[in-house]
């Protein structure tokens, strides 16, 4: 950045610049013992799905899910658009969620609406009909996978047109344009922009996925290279399969990472500016509201479902000593994740602050961010439990330390689109008069950064706790009866056909995601008194 000097604060360049070398070498370590595991254990024949059918089922699902997930997220942003109604900022918020809401609970809510005893079938068994068992197949990987990144893509796409110049606006209105002229000429061209990043996002969350396509998936015909992998490591023992299956997902998800990071665009889940409200026609607004209806009720009924079907049988889990050491676990590791995730990228992101915007240090120290999105959760389990083997640790000794660390990695890429931005634009700012009262860096922080920064650090923090509580794909290679979080609890509930126990597990998890998602920011705007 022009006007630093590059000696400034060699403290924090210092310190970002080991932590992005710290992660570097970790995942270094875990890719070595891929490698050497790979050398060591051949595969011995199970009955892994084969590779080739393995990547043509998981691209066609993923594209699926992806277009899917597109339109819907394009329709319900131009309708949240349009409208004006009591409670749009709540529901606006609640889209803000989908990014980090646990995958089970959306299954657990599919499957109290579509199961066997689901809703549907309790009002169609008076006429003599079923879905059966529908919800299990790709059919209801497709719809949880629609549920979750519908909702996400439509978080992005109201920023798009919410950003749409009121300039533009106006001179649009001025000239009588109609409905479709409207959306042709100033709507798409505002989200057409945004379209191949999200996309490309959505198809990897997709093609990666683990808890959806391990608990409605229905069996091999639609495995994706994350629950083959599990399969081979906790049902085969077969760690040659494993890890010929996990290179291959690695060479994947960075041919898609690597043009993708150069589409993405900036990560805007919180707020937006406001602008001039131009509503549609009486006939279209009907029209609108209508599909608003349809939409929310595909997102929203699912947690409606998992808090009614959850609160009926909480009393029983509740009752249980398992779920509380669960819940002890998951909040323990959740917190320490967290934190680990905010300091991270605090670090990274006061370093990179310093950086010009065409220095290599900048892309260097942007390197750990992009870990999680080259290297799936299941695959990165899967190194750690590699490297425990090939060390001699024991790796249920070292379970709590490779969860905490690997929801950490996780979640660092949303923690820093978080923090990051607003950390540089302050240092943009105010280096000049920074240097000219010669602050330390202490004062730096204390002073300027920290009460201007509250809500952005509030809301990593969140972000990085909800994604650790909900995660299956780290836990499910450490798992055991006697070490468990409340996802692999729940997964076990299901597996063991007690559906009342696995939604009453789903309800506290969607009400503790929504408590941290709400008070967590709200508790350190407090504490910064933080005003924007």
């Amino acid at each position: 950045m022009a006007g630093i000097p590059t000696t400034w604060r060699p403290g924090r360049r210092y310190v970002g610049a080991s932590v992005a070398a710290t992660v570097a070498i970790l995942i270094a370590a875990l890719l070595i013992a891929l490698w050497v595991a790979g050398q060591r254990f051949a595969s011995t024949g199970s009955s892994v799905t084969g590779i080739g059918y393995l990547l043509v089922t998981s691209a066609t699902q993923a594209a699926l899910s992806t277009l899917l997930s597109i339109l819907a997220g394009m329709v319900l942003a131009w309708t949240l658009d349009r409208l004006r109604f009591p409670g749009r900022g709540v529901v606006i918020g609640l889209l803000s969620t989908a990014l980090v809401m646990p995958s089970l609970v959306v299954v657990s809510g599919l499957l109290a609406i579509w199961g066997r005893n689901g809703w549907v079938n309790f009002l169609l068994a008076p006429f003599g009909l079923e879905t059966g068992s529908s919800i299990f197949g790709l059919g209801g990987i497709i719809a949880a996978h629609v549920v979750l990144n519908g909702a996400f893509s439509a978080r992005i796409f109201i920023d798009r047109l919410a950003a749409i110049p009121t300039e533009k606006l106006k001179l649009g209105r001025s000239l009588g344009l109609g409905p479709l002229q409207r959306f042709a000429i100033i709507d798409f061209p505002a989200l057409a922009a945004s379209i191949p990043g999200v996309a490309a996002t959505i198809f990897l969350l997709c093609f990666t996925s683990f808890p959806i396509v391990l608990t409605l998936g229905g069996g091999p015909a639609n495995q994706t290279f994350e629950v083959a992998i599990y399969q081979a490591v906790r049902l085969d023992f077969d760690l040659g399969a494993a890890v010929n299956l996990a290179i291959v997902q690695l060479v994947v998800c960075a041919a898609i990472i690597i043009p993708a990071s150069t589409l993405s665009p900036a990560a805007t889940l919180f707020g937006s500016p406001g602008r001039m409200h131009w509503p549609e026609r009486p006939w279209l607004t009907g029209i609108q509201q209508i599909v608003l209806t349809i939409l929310l009720a595909g997102f929203l009924a699912p947690l409606i479902a998992v808090l009614g079907e959850g609160f009926g049988a909480i009393s029983n889990v509740l009752t249980q000593s398992g779920f509380w050491r669960a819940t002890a676990t998951s909040l323990i590791i959740g917190t320490l994740s967290a934190l680990l995730a905010v300091a991270l990228g605090l670090a990274l992101g006061m370093a990179r602050a310093l950086q010009a915007r065409s220095s290599l240090w900048r892309a260097v120290l942007g390197f750990p961010v992009f870990a999680y999105l080259a290297v799936p959760a299941v695959v990165l389990s899967l190194g750690f439990f590699l490297l425990a083997r090939l060390t001699g640790l024991a790796p249920t000794a070292v379970a709590p330390l490779v969860l905490i660390l690997s929801n950490a990695l996780l979640a660092l890429p949303f923690v820093f689109a978080t923090i990051a931005p607003p950390l540089e634009a302050l240092t943009r700012r105010h280096h000049r008069v920074i240097r000219s009262l010669g602050m330390s860096s202490f004062r730096q922080w204390s002073r300027i950064e920290w009460p201007l920064l509250g809500q952005p650090i509030g809301y990593g923090l969140a972000v990085a706790f909800v994604f650790s509580l909900g995660d299956l794909g780290v836990i499910s290679l450490f798992g055991t009866s006697e070490f468990s979080t409340l996802p692999w609890l729940m997964y076990r509930a299901l597996g063991a056909y007690r559906t009342n126990d696995a939604e009453a597990i789903a309800a506290v998890l969607l009400i503790v995601s929504i408590a941290a998602f709400i008070l967590i920011p709200k508790l350190f705007e407090k504490l910064t008194n933080a005003r924007n």
